[in-house]
This record gives structure tokens, sequence and C-alpha cells, in this order.
């Protein structure tokens, strides 16, 4: 018979990619990874795993067998999931993510209500820039992931995740209190056009958001600084460095020296929590979410309609 951990490696193998990429996905150790794949080679009667340069390769005989992995390892979640909706206790662990603002913004106020709510609930968190925390949920080596979108660039979603809107953030430009246009009561895009940006790294989401959203106002953007983390991004405008973008989660307390002004654009972005749709009736996913929401309603909360939404079929 396959023995299930062995199963979980070699699936762990085919979606990292790696030896290393999967003992950190699963918490272990490489040489603990090399072992579990000789046994289950023995297991097998067959060679699953062939040399390839500094690193390994599936054979065709492991990629067949970790197609038949993921399929069994996604049943396994779903079972699971129906035995904890049916005791309906919230316990276990519950491995979480959150891009920064949101974890700063979020995650105090959340996590501490779960554990006061479900102390039989353990919480692991961590920062995570959205892309990322979505391959997290996708590979199950997350749970959760608080993730965003913008209100013209949507975030493409893989098939098999449930998404629910936690709240709309607006957005505005920060400016150095000397700025010319630091004492209006809205600003125009198109009004920045001479100005230097200081935006998040190059490819990331968000960084990717702003370019489209100058051009697409006929501003060519200079950018001037970039800085992963908010604070670090206002603290280079309070320097009178540049100006950014503001979303209102999780920026207080603002850097003397800086100044928010609301875009006329009517700038805001899309906070959401995604999981895996097999992991749907778990009562520890239910009680995170309710208590994210809860979270949320401090900065306006979810509209009516942010009902939890599927993307197509379950992940495999």
């Amino acid at each position: 018979m396959l023995n299930l951990e062995r199963l979980r490696t070699l699936d762990a193998l085919a979606r990292h990619g790696s030896v290393s990429g999967a003992a950190e996905g699963l918490h272990i150790t490489t040489s603990a990874v090399s072992q579990q794949m000789a046994k289950l080679e023995r297991e097998v009667g067959q060679r699953l795993l062939a040399r390839h340069g500094r690193g390994v390769r599936l054979t065709d005989a492991g990629r067949l067998l970790a197609e038949h992995a993921a399929r069994i390892l996604s049943q396994v979640e779903l079972a699971q999931a129906d035995l904890e909706a049916q005791r309906g206790q919230v316990a276990g662990e519950l491995r979480v993510s959150a891009f920064p603002t949101a974890a700063r913004g979020l995650f105090p106020a959340a996590l501490a209500d779960l554990r006061e709510r479900h102390p039989a609930l353990r919480v692991r968190s961590r920062e995570m820039e959205p892309e990322n925390g979505i391959r997290g949920v996708v590979r199950g080596d997350l749970d959760l992931a608080v993730v965003l979108d913008w209100y013209n660039k949507p975030m493409p979603l893989p098939d098999g995740l449930v998404k629910a809107l936690l709240l709309d953030d607006p957005a505005d430009v920060a400016l150095p209190d000397a700025h010319p246009l630091a004492g209006r009561e809205e600003v125009d895009l198109a009004e920045l056009a001479e100005d230097e940006w200081i935006t998040w790294g190059e490819g990331e989401f968000c960084h990717e958001w702003l370019m489209f959203t100058l051009r697409s106002k006929g501003v060519e953007p200079i950018v001037a600084h970039r800085a992963a983390e908010s604070h670090t991004q206002l603290n280079l405008v309070a320097a009178g460095l540049g100006v950014c973008i503001a979303p209102v989660l999780g920026r207080d307390p603002l850097p003397a020296g800086v100044v928010t002004v609301p875009l006329r654009q009517r700038v805001r972005r899309h906070v959401f929590v995604v999981w895996r749709a097999d992991a749907d009736r778990r009562p520890s996913i239910r009680a995170a979410v309710r208590a994210l929401r809860a979270a949320g309603e401090r900065f306006g909360g979810a509209p009516e309609d942010g009902a939890p939404v599927r993307t197509a079929a379950p992940a495999s």
C-alpha cells in the first residue's frame, strides 16, 4: 500500500521542482525528502527521480504517480474538511499569510480574536506578497492568504480557489508637506506627470498596476526609488524624495512631513482572502474569514455583495 506521507513528499517535489523547495514547503530537511523518496521508489519498484545537472527531475513514472498523488491528497484534504465540519470544532493548525499592510492592519485584531474565541486553534502567520500567497494556497503550503487587486487591474486567480472580499481600501497620493499640491482637496494623476515616484519592486503586482494606471492617464512615470514596505515609501516622501500611492489600510501613523490628498480618480484596491475549495467546509477556515472580516470593518468592511466566490473546478 502506498504511504501517504511519501506521496505528500512526491507531490511537493512535483510542485516545487527541487528537493530544497520541497523541503522548505514541507518544513523538513532535504535529507528527509531524499529518504522518503528512496523509500517510495522501493515501495513502487520503479525509479521516480533522475539526476538533472545539480538537481533532480521526475521520471515518467514519477510524473504519473505525482498526478495521482495530487488527486489523492486533495481527496484526503476534503475528507479532513468534512470530518472537521461534522465535528464542528475550530481546532488544529491554520497557516495564513497577508501582504504587509494587511498583515499590519488586519492580523493583530483578527488573530487576537481567533486566539480568544478558539484557544484550540494554532494560527501561524507570515507576511507574503499577494502572488506568493496565492501560490502557497494552491500548493497547500498555506490554508488562507489575504491578497489584493486594484479597481482597474484584477488579480488573476487559479481554478479551485474560493475568495471572499474583506474590504475596499481607498488610496490617496502621499506628498511632502512642502509640495505645491499638498493643500488641495483632490489631485488628478495627470498633475503629477513631472514628479518622481516612489514605488514597489520591479515586477511586483502593485508596481505593474501603478505603471499601467499612470500610462493610461498619459503620464510616463519617473521612478526614482523602490521600496516593498509602505512605511519605507512614506519616509522617503517625508524626506522630499518623491510621491507615492498611500492606501488607507495599515498606513497610520503617517510620518511627520507627509500629507495625503485624495485622487480625483477615486483609486481603491480590493482586499480579499482566498482558500482552497476542497477546504471550504473546515470550521477553522470559516472562523478565520469571520475574524478577518470583523477586523476589516474598522476600515469600512466588505460591501453587502461580498459573498464567497469559487474559481471554477477544485484544485488538484
